[in-house]
C-alpha cells in the first residue's frame, strides 16, 4: 500500500513538474513573439535608387539640381514607418538648368562654397526621424503622413516637418514629398533679404525645396 502511494505521489509531482514547464515554455516563447512585434526592424536605405533634386529661387530666375543620398535606415513595425535617419552626400551637388558648362561650374563652386553649404568643412548633411503623425481623410496617392524630424546642414540642426506619402510593401519602405526650407536657419545669409535689404534684384529667396524619393529594403537576414 505504501509502495502504491508512493509511487502515486511520484507520479503525480511528475505530472505537475512536466505541467508546469510547459507553461512557463508557453509564456517564454509568448514573450519573445511579443518583443519581435514590438521590435522595428532596419530597412537598408537605397541610395541608388533614391532621389533628391533641390530647387531654388531667386528675382531673375530660379535653378534646380540633385543631390545624392549617401546612406541611412528606416525603422519599420509591421507596416508603419516608425522613424530613421538619412544622410546627404552634399558633395554630390549638381545642377541640372544650365547648359553652359562654364556656368554650370561656377554656380555649383558657388554653392559649395562658404557663402552656402561649406561642402569642404561639412561634406555630410544628416535628417533623423522624430515623428510621423497620420494625416487623416488623406487619398490615395496623396500625402498620408506629416514627418517630423531634425536636419543638420553645416553642423546646424533645426527641427522641420512636411507632408510626405509612405508606405511599406513587400519587404521595401518610400517615402515621397516635397520639403520648404528657410535657409537661413541654418545661416546661409548669402542674398537674403531678410539680412540685406538693398540688393535688389540680386536677391536669392530665403526658402528652397527638396523634393524627395527615399527607397528602402529590408535586410534579408531580417526576413528568416
Amino acid at each position: 500500500m505504501k509502495k502504491l502511494t508512493l509511487s502515486a505521489l511520484f507520479a503525480a509531482s511528475l505530472f505537475l513538474s512536466a505541467g508546469t514547464i510547459a507553461t512557463a515554455q508557453t509564456k517564454s516563447a509568448t514573450a519573445v513573439n511579443n518583443a519581435r512585434a514590438n521590435k522595428a526592424a532596419s530597412y537598408q536605405v537605397d541610395a541608388a535608387k533614391s532621389q533628391l533634386t533641390w530647387n531654388g529661387k531667386k528675382v531673375t530666375g530660379e535653378h534646380t539640381g540633385t543631390i545624392n543620398v549617401a546612406n541611412g535606415q528606416l525603422l519599420v513595425n509591421g507596416n508603419k514607418v516608425t522613424g530613421g535617419t538619412v544622410d546627404i552626400d552634399m558633395t554630390s551637388i549638381k545642377n541640372t538648368d544650365l547648359t553652359d558648362l562654364e556656368y554650370n561650374g561656377k554656380l555649383i563652386g558657388h554653392l559649395k562654397s562658404d557663402d552656402f553649404f561649406s561642402v569642404e568643412k561639412n561634406p555630410k548633411a544628416t535628417f533623423k526621424i522624430t515623428g510621423l503623425t497620420p494625416i487623416k481623410g488623406a487619398k490615395a496617392g496623396q500625402a498620408n503622413y506629416t514627418v517630423k524630424g531634425n536636419l543638420t546642414i553645416k553642423g546646424i540642426t533645426n527641427a522641420i516637418s512636411f507632408p510626405a506619402t509612405v508606405a511599406v510593401n513587400n519587404g521595401t519602405a518610400t517615402a515621397k514629398g516635397v520639403a520648404t526650407l528657410d535657409r537661413t536657419k541654418w545661416d546661409i545669409r548669402y542674398g537674403s533679404k531678410s539680412f540685406f535689404a538693398n540688393i535688389g534684384d540680386k536677391a536669392i529667396n530665403d526658402d528652397f525645396t527638396l523634393d524627395f524619393n527615399i527607397v528602402a529594403k529590408q535586410n534579408d537576414l531580417a526576413r528568416l
